[in-house]
């Protein structure tokens, strides 16, 4: 017996050393091939990238993965015991590996194993941080021995705290409506839309519940399978000592609803969004964006943004509705079950908030229609013959057919189309039976809109097309299109620098040279009459093409692409004289950014979509305004001065000859082509129109002493709007409606003056000392020494040269202009807007109209 025993424990003996030989080795082995552990210290987890309006309303975020990081002093107990409950209930005491928790798992398996269930794991919230953050997530042995290795290894380095400071900002919690959510600050906003210090016991307890398999407990597909996990991990927490019987009780009777983020806590401006998306990427790059946790205020003012959405689009439904009908969204669709045929159609990109109809009977005076009132919903309506009144056949250049006699002229049974509710027809009189619906149409046209601060830059709101679901090219800040007439201003303040005044006179008359191929270049106004010698106030205010060229011919077009340069329009404008009259291209932002030099005295101002940018530990690392306030930040005040930053904006002109225009500017408002504007608003406005060549685009350009917006429309691949289309019947309605509620409640303003300007009573046609009683008399300003009578010729002038014969000396008023060469009448004026005057004719001559800047 004593030989037996010595004998069993000489191999127990061996059998020791040779594990221990074993295991010290296997330690060497993996622990050579294992990643270092001490980065955990260091880890910086991607999170997600916050956009905030001006409000201070979520506007937009961009992230990898959705996480929210949060530190562990400020994750409430609360949500730390439920993750420990239902994860790792010894996780406070183990070294990184639960032997006992390791143990029970095996025997469980073992009975899980023979009944074919599949196995669970026993890893630990340690283990679960060494296989996110270091390892895989493959199902070997040999990654199930380096996990552990790590495990002890990583709780020898971190403090507990540390690890669960990892693991509940670290773990993927499930999705929904496509959104993911990566840590427990993310999760509880994504599901209940609260912070984590207001989660009750059921919501923690739910959150604890998804890390086993998130997307087997969704709360809309699953609710009572996620209930019972739920439940599962209350009664883990009671038994813990965490809650007590009570609470549990209490928050098992919680009904689990998912509570999504309110519309009204979300601003919805897509194309800003997408805008700040690209500065961020361009300063930070895609990891800085997407994975930086940064906080990003935006220049955005919500109320502006929701004005211009829709007083841009009802601009372009109107041009549309102009222009006739195109076509149902779909023909020949069955009729017979038509509720599940619409609940089955989804709603093309640029509807808004339109229905989808579908055509079920048609006689001459009305169409029976079915309309999908919701995703779920339908109903039946009518469409009456005077709602299709606008729904002309389309012609070639943008010219339209007779009006329809009866519905059959414009639907079909089977149309699939879209419509809107409507309640009085368009005479605003005649009320419509409930049910009554109008005939929409997606409009093809396009633009974009821009409302800027002038003395800061920062761009207030944006509009870069009818809809982002539709096109998310963004034509406020990437399409570059002729601004037409709206660049006419920049010619006339190269003039003032180059010594002509407001009321200096130019020739209206032809105008003809060589254009180098042996072609001859015969510009021509808009309205194809001459108009004598004309001040050039006139030309500004009617827009005249012959003017502009005239007199950007004798200050030189250098000047003219100079002052281009200087106010950003464009980049290497040609010196051509085409070029005057806006054949160049530019963006509705940088000319919004042009026109707020203009409005702020001449100082240079740059655009922008974000105020300030912080990153994820709250520094400020970037501001637009980068002067620092050096009193601002006392401890107390004297009752003197406010401190106010230094102003340091360069001077890109001088602000007697950025007042000039301004005071011309406003009088295209009251009686000029932007007359659709003044007619309406009775306060300090000034703008300019414009329509490039053949009517490829309408702008309208325009101001108040603290707001500037720039907007245009035009096709996406260049054609003509119609031989009368206009800004000034297109877009200065546009602006008139934005201004019109931007400013509600906004004190008139009147433009600033700045000191030295020399204001005197002229003839704003003549440009001559009025008389008494002159009813065309304004004040006009002047530089000192260029006002009338400050020298003794100031009469004479270089451009009026030797008039043609038949030509009157008495200017009289034209209509708008622009870079075109259209033959058209000028348009019949827009419902509203006041009816520009008629001009008056002078004798054409022989040599015709042939043609316009190009």
């Amino acid at each position: 017996m004593r030989t037996w025993f010595i004998a069993f424990l000489s191999l127990l003996l061996i059998g020791t050393l040779a594990a221990l030989g074993g295991f010290v080795w296997l330690l060497r082995y993996y622990g050579d091939q294992l990643p270092d552990h001490q980065k955990l210290a260091e880890y910086k987890p991607p999170i997600v990238s916050r956009v905030y309006a001006g409000d201070g309303r979520l506007m937009a975020e961009f992230a990898a993965e959705k996480r929210v990081f949060v530190p562990i002093a400020l994750i409430p107990p609360r949500v730390k015991q439920a993750f420990v409950s239902a994860e790792d209930q010894n996780f406070y005491t183990h070294p990184g590996i639960d032997a006992m928790g390791l143990a029970r798992a095996m025997v469980q398996n073992l009975g899980y194993y023979l009944s074919g269930r599949r196995l669970i794991g026993a890893s630990t919230i340690t283990q679960q941080v060494t296989r996110s953050f270091l390892l895989s997530n493959e199902r070997t042995m040999d990654r199930k021995i380096k996990e552990m290795i790590l495990s002890i290894r990583i709780e020898q380095a971190l403090t507990k705290d540390q690890i669960l400071e990892l693991y509940l900002n670290e773990i993927y919690l499930g999705s929904i409506g496509g959104q993911g959510a990566y840590g427990v600050a993310a999760a509880a906003l994504t599901y209940f839309n609260k912070p984590l210090d207001q989660l009750t016991i059921g919501e923690a307890a739910y959150l604890a519940a998804l890390p086993k398999a998130p997307s087997n407990y969704n709360p809309f597909t699953q609710n009572d399978r996620a209930r019972a996990r739920r439940d599962y991990v209350i009664e883990r927490m009671r038994e813990d000592g965490f809650i007590t019987a009570e609470e549990a009780a209490t928050a098992k009777q919680e009904a689990l609803k998912v509570q999504r983020r309110d519309a009204d806590e979300t601003v919805k401006a897509d194309y800003f969004a997408e805008e700040v998306r690209r500065e961020l990427v361009a300063r930070y790059g895609e990891e800085g964006a997407y994975r930086g946790g940064l906080t990003v205020r935006a220049s955005l003012d919500p109320r502006l943004q929701e004005i211009a959405d829709r007083v841009f689009r009802n601009g372009l439904v109107r041009y549309d509705r102009r222009h006739g009908w195109r076509g149902p969204v779909d023909k020949a669709v069955p009729v017979n079950d038509w509720e599940k045929t619409l609940l089955a159609r989804s709603l093309p990109g640029g509807a808004g908030d339109w229905q989808l109809g579908l055509v079920l009977k048609v006689s001459d005076t009305a169409a029976d229609i079915g309309v999908r009132v919701s995703k779920s919903e339908t109903k039946q309506g009518k469409i009456p013959l005077s709602e299709l009144a606008w729904a002309r056949p389309v012609l070639p250049e943008q010219k339209v057919g007779a009006p329809p006699k009866k519905v059959s002229d414009v639907l079909t049974v089977g149309d699939l189309i879209l419509v809107e509710p409507v309640t009085t027809a368009a005479d605003g009189k005649t009320k419509y039976p409930a049910d009554t619906y109008g005939l929409r149409q997606i409009p093809d046209v396009s633009g974009g809109l821009v409302a800027m601060d002038p003395h800061t830059g920062r761009v207030l709101a944006l509009v870069g097309g009818l809809s982002f679901d539709q096109s998310q090219f963004n034509r406020a800040t990437q399409a570059k299109r002729q601004p037409g007439s709206s660049f006419k201003p920049f010619v006339y303040m190269a003039a003032f620098e180059d010594g002509y005044t407001p009321a200096s006179i130019v020739l209206d008359a032809p105008f003809v040279m060589d254009d180098g191929s042996g072609k001859k270049w015969r510009p021509e106004n808009y309205t194809e009459k001459f108009y004598g010698p004309s001040s050039l106030r006139l030309g500004i205010e009617q827009s005249r093409n012959l003017m502009t060229i005239r007199l950007a011919s004798a200050i030189g077009m250098e000047k003219v692409v100079d002052i281009a340069a200087r106010f950003g329009i464009t980049d290497n404008l040609p010196p051509l004289l085409s070029m005057s009259l806006g054949a160049g291209e530019s963006t509705p932002l940088k000319m919004a950014a042009a026109y707020a030099m203009i409005a702020n005295g001449g100082k240079k101002v740059l655009p922008t979509v974000i105020d300030r940018v912080q990153d994820r530990y709250g520094q400020t690392i970037f501001k637009h305004d980068p002067r620092v306030c050096e009193n601002c930040a006392l401890d107390t005040y004297d009752g003197g001065m406010p401190p106010y930053p230094a102003d340091n904006r360069p001077q890109v002109i001088d602000a007697a000859t950025a007042y000039q225009m301004t005071s011309i500017l406003e009088g295209v408002v009251q009686r000029g082509t932007g007359a659709a504007v003044g007619a309406a608003l009775k306060r300090p406005l000034a703008g300019k129109t414009g329509t490039s060549n053949d009517s490829f685009d309408n702008w309208f350009v325009g101001y108040s002493p603290d707001l500037v917006v720039a907007t245009y429309i035009g096709f996406d691949q260049p054609r003509t709007l119609g031989k009368t289309e206009t800004g000034g019947g297109n877009m200065a309605p546009i602006f008139r409606d934005f201004m019109k509620e931007a400013l509600d409640g906004v004190p008139p303003i009147p433009f600033r003056v700045p000191p030295g300007l020399r204001m005197v009573r002229v003839n704003r046609e003549t440009g001559k000392l009025a008389t008494p009683g002159d009813p065309k008399a304004i004040f006009e300003a002047f530089k000192p020494g260029t006002e009338p009578g400050a020298n003794d010729n100031d009469d004479a002038d270089p451009l009026l040269g030797d008039l043609p014969q038949g030509y009157s000396l008495t200017p009289v008023p034209g209509g708008e202009g622009g870079a075109t060469d259209s033959a058209a009448p000028a348009p019949a004026p827009v419902a509203g807007d006041a009816p520009a005057p008629a001009p008056v004719p002078v004798p054409v001559p022989s040599s015709g109209n042939l043609g316009g800047i190009y």
